[in-house]
């Protein structure tokens, strides 16, 4: 008979924990604990609760959370599931197949948007195993991998309280979830229990702001639920009379109040504004006690500053942020393609380009690129806020002077707008999802630009020669932001004197064998960004978009605050209720037996 996903909860929340088999094989128990004590390469480890293990939640206890959190509790199944007659998850096996569903799946897998709006889809899939893609043969397998079990899909704060106490009660691994817009695999873990916040969707804009922080700042101010996204956002600021505009990402479906300003938040405005981070006023947030709280510089001031980028899913859980916003600007933006078959002249295009990256950034632009092997460099777009196509164009005119003498063969143009909102909506292109690729990065520091370029040149060549490639932004996190205000917030102090952060992306299959995963691993943390590193000694890691098993990732994301924030994740989670992989404080977990099981070292 066919099993639904429903039916299969009913069971979920009806399973008695007996030796005894059960539609949903409930597996024989164990010792009875809190934690689960297991061996791994011979360190011993306390682990998370997991399904099978005695201290998994009886089902009298899931029946009781979901009644808690008014029927919002469901069972994770991968967004693909409906293309396979069957989903064999580790609660049971439910008969999936939708001919109907598998279709609108398949033509929207690499929609954002789409896999946001799902309980539980992690936008690149990586770090899900990917075992369970879209598919022509209903009869291949389709299993969890590394999905979450079970998901609570949040209406309310107190559905947010009850989750993360019902996590720290039962010790569970525990993911707080918006968007899924993640590089590092932070929205998704094996076993785990997900706390889904993309329905808190309110906005709201004053004038003038009269909340406790920062002291003195009276001036307009947003406030956002967990949930919204950065298009929404904009375009609720761009309706004004006269429009504003604020700090987000350069990705229109990136979330404003979560993992985004907690790993600091750089967008197209940093140049102007700083990063997201500094421009927050205030949070309201669920602590590890499931405790509702208010933080700002007057009230758990400490807490206020270690959310202002001191690592994501650390602290807590934000319900609702409060930032200021701007006045928005004429904006001017202008694209750029080089694309040669003659590798040396090649190299000596993007040399005339990058070693300008100082300069852009000093001339207030906002440069946006790509790199790809074997010979294309994309632009797209170069972003003048407040200046005119003259202006704009003045500013570029020793580039294209050295690019002509070169005689580079490339294509650009320009266009002018109203407001930098509707630059944003013509000139940045969306992303896709639904890709498998390892993820890692730095940033060039001005003076490593200026003094050593040669190495960063030939440290490119290095990404692009092991199967990577390269996205740039460049910007300088201080250069609008008086210094004053820069310890005000917990990021990394290094990025007040970078001019180009860089994304390295290493494509890889989820579901490769562990082998060809280790390697891969090994090549982009030893070789590819390694050669990035050495080439700008004086650079820093974005924790968003880095490689988190980079040696020394204390330093590399959060440079010297990185001890005040340790101190405060053992004042706010002391017992690592949150979890996201190269954080403060989780020095000791590890995911362990193949990835899968969140353990601590004893």
């Amino acid at each position: 008979m066919r099993k639904s996903v429903l039916s299969l909860l009913a069971s979920v929340l009806l399973c008695a924990q007996e030796s005894e088999a059960s539609v949903l094989n409930c597996r024989a128990p164990r010792p009875v604990g809190k934690s689960v004590r297991k061996v791994w390469n011979g360190a011993n480890y306390d682990c998370k609760c997991f399904p099978g293990d005695s201290c998994w939640p009886k089902s009298q206890d899931w029946q009781k959370l979901n009644t808690t959190v008014g029927g919002n509790l469901i069972v994770s199944t991968p967004p693909a599931a409906s293309c396979y007659n069957t989903f064999e998850g580790p609660l049971g096996n439910i008969n999936t197949y939708d001919a109907a569903k598998c279709a609108e799946v398949t033509a929207n897998f690499p929609s954002e948007q789409f896999q946001i709006e799902l309980p539980t889809a992690g936008l690149w899939t990586y770090f899900t195993n990917d075992t369970c893609r879209p598919t022509t043969n209903p009869s291949d397998k389709c299993t969890l991998g590394y999905y979450p079990v079970l998901a609570i899909m949040a209406k309310t704060t107190a559905h947010i309280q009850e989750g993360v106490r019902f996590a720290r009660k039962h010790n569970l691994r525990l993911i707080i979830r918006n968007t899924g817009h993640d590089f590092l695999g932070r929205s998704v873990g094996w076993g785990a229990l997900v706390i889904n916040t993309h329905s808190f969707q309110s906005i709201k804009v004053v004038n003038n702001w009269n909340g406790k922080g920062p002291k003195g700042y009276k001036g307009p101010a947003v406030t956002v639920g967990a949930g919204v996204q950065a298009q929404k956002a904009l375009q609720t600021l761009h309706a004004l009379n006269p429009p504003k505009i604020m700090v987000t990402g350069e990705c229109i479906t990136v979330g404003v109040a979560g993992g985004l300003v907690q790993g600091g938040g750089h967008g197209p405005l940093t140049n102007q504004h700083g990063f997201l981070a500094d421009t927050a006023l205030q949070f309201k947030v669920v602590t590890d006690e499931g405790q509702l709280l208010t933080a700002n510089e007057s009230e758990n001031s400490d807490l206020f500053w270690a959310l202002r980028g001191g690592g994501p899913a650390s602290f807590g859980v934000i319900v609702e942020a409060s930032y200021k916003v701007f006045n928005d600007q004429t904006s001017t933006g202008a694209v750029l393609d080089i694309t040669t078959t003659n590798t040396t002249l090649f190299w000596e295009a993007v040399t005339a380009f990058h070693s300008r990256a100082n300069y852009f950034v000093d001339n207030g632009l906002y440069v946006y690129y790509e790199i790809f092997a074997p010979v294309q460099l994309r632009v797209q777009p170069f972003v003048a806020v407040g200046k005119t196509p003259a202006q704009l164009a003045a500013v570029l005119k020793p580039l294209f002077t050295d690019l002509d003498k070169l005689g580079v063969p490339y294509t650009t143009s320009t266009q002018t707008f109203s407001t930098f909102y509707d630059l944003y909506l013509a000139m940045f292109e969306g992303e896709v999802a639904g890709n498998s690729a390892l993820t890692g990065g730095w940033t060039m520091a001005k003076t490593d630009v200026a003094n050593n370029h040669p190495a960063i040149i030939e440290a490119f060549k290095t990404v692009l020669a092991n199967g990577a490639f390269m996205v740039g932004h460049m910007w300088n996190g201080g250069q609008g932001l008086p210094q004053s205000e820069w310890s005000k917030s917990a990021v990394n102090p290094r990025f007040r004197a970078v001019s180009d952060k860089i994304i390295t992306i290493l494509p890889i299959a989820g579901n490769a064998p562990l082998s060809a995963k280790e390697e891969a691993q090994n090549r982009l943390t030893n070789v590819v960004d390694a050669a990035l590193r050495a080439a700008s000694p004086n650079g820093a890691a974005y924790i968003n978009e880095a490689d988190p098993f980079q040696p020394n990732w204390q330093t590399a994301f959060w440079g010297t605050n990185y001890p005040q924030l340790l101190k405060a994740r053992q004042k706010w989670d002391p017992e690592g209720i949150f979890y996201a992989v190269s954080t403060p404080g989780t020095e000791k977990w590890e995911q362990i037996e193949f990835e899968t099981r969140l353990c601590k070292k004893v």
